[in-house]
């Protein structure tokens, strides 16, 4: 059984190995009706935070795979309630279905039902990672730009949890990753010092000029996430000067 929790946690081989053959799926146009590895497999997909694209790529995937889904509402079922903890609804689930997909607030809390399940557990989203997005990224700028291994991607913004699986993946994929954020909003220095103890060239920097000079992508985010209980207005202010604008971009 394996997991798709973060990105640090799967071998090179095996990531490279999932973006080629998307990439060698989306040319072959799937679906095809005699392409159907996951004839037979139910997916259970749970959103403790609700999602517009997650959800409609994972159940089209699904679909398309020959699969078939079943959407978990946490407030509609014991695990929502409080009446039944995680071991119970993650042993249920385990019988019924054959990957779990679960997007979620906390990351602590993601990681300890992914200890009690016995298939296999994807990531959709937690406070501190979000893999799937990123594997979609270096596809994305791979069929527009080519391999991304030696190139610069520079980051704009929040050092949220988008940034933390980009730092992952600048290890996982050998590219040169360049953020530019407030210092309150940087991303958590145990991070950092994984990705330098794996000899990976990443620059923090609070000039967005400076992280954007010569990239090869430049990357951002919404300003205030979902959930995010910090001041909107006085964090907008604060991460106004990282917005992509024209006197950046030249």
């Amino acid at each position: 059984m394996n997991n798709f929790i973060s990105l640090r946690d799967i071998d090179k081989k095996e990531l490279r190995k999932i973006i080629d053959n998307a990439k060698s799926h989306k040319k072959k146009k799937l679906p095809t009706s005699d392409y159907k590895p996951m004839q037979g497999k139910t997916l259970i997909m749970i959103f403790e935070k609700p999602s517009t694209r997650t959800r409609i790529s994972f159940e089209l995937a699904m679909k398309q795979l020959g699969g078939q889904l079943l959407v978990l509402d946490p407030k509609e079922s014991h695990y929502g309630s409080g009446e039944e903890n995680i071991h119970d609804t993650a042993k249920v689930l385990s019988q019924y279905g054959d990957i779990v997909m679960m997007r979620t607030h906390k990351h602590n809390h993601f990681l300890e039902f992914s200890k009690h399940l016995d298939i296999p557990l994807i990531n959709g989203l937690t406070n501190l990672s979000h893999p799937c997005q990123i594997m979609s990224d270096v596809m994305t700028f791979e069929e527009l730009k080519g391999p991304i291994k030696n190139k610069k991607v520079a980051w704009l913004g929040d050092g949220n949890n988008i940034v933390y699986s980009l730092i992952e993946a600048s290890v996982q994929f050998e590219f040169q990753l360049s953020i530019a954020t407030p210092k309150k909003f940087m991303p958590d220095k145990k991070i950092i010092k994984w990705a330098q103890n794996k000899k990976a060239e990443i620059i923090i920097t609070k000039n967005p000029e400076e992280a954007v000079s010569l990239a090869d992508c430049v990357m951002t985010d919404k300003w205030i996430s979902m959930g995010d209980k910090s001041n909107k207005k006085k964090k907008k202010k604060i991460l106004k000067p990282y917005q992509i604008n024209n006197k950046i971009m030249n």
